[in-house]
């Protein structure tokens, strides 16, 4: 990824399968980063904490999470709490991060602002 992606490409692309040669570099990353501001880039990838006025509220959240991620065939880390969730993407075929994660921060960002804020 040379050039910084804006937050409206993100939500708008569509992951695609990726391979080792894929993997951003960190200088790249925090560059992509400047669009992402909840997110940082901790241990090979990138990750983002929300807070939910409860339990069903952070489930629901989940639940459309994971409808997302399926439909763009990659898959979060999650930690889980009774109002709280931190959401880490990586590309575990790159062993980094990749352009799909950015894709999938900025369509979680989507999520949370239209469903879940406390």
């Amino acid at each position: 990824m040379t050039t910084i992606a804006s937050i409206e490409q993100l939500q708008t692309g569509q992951c695609r399968p990726l391979g080792a040669h894929d993997a951003i570099g960190p200088e790249a990353i925090s560059a992509q980063l400047s669009v992402l501001p909840a997110w940082r880039h901790t241990d090979g990838a990138i990750e983002a904490r929300f807070r939910f006025n409860g339990w069903w509220q952070t489930i629901g959240f989940i639940n459309a999470l994971a409808w997302m991620a399926d439909g763009q065939d990659h898959s979060p880390d999650l930690m889980v709490a009774y109002d709280r969730c931190t959401v880490i993407w990586r590309t575990h075929s790159a062993s980094g991060v990749t352009l799909n994660d950015f894709i999938c921060a900025a369509r979680t960002d989507a999520l949370y602002q239209e469903r879940a804020q406390p």
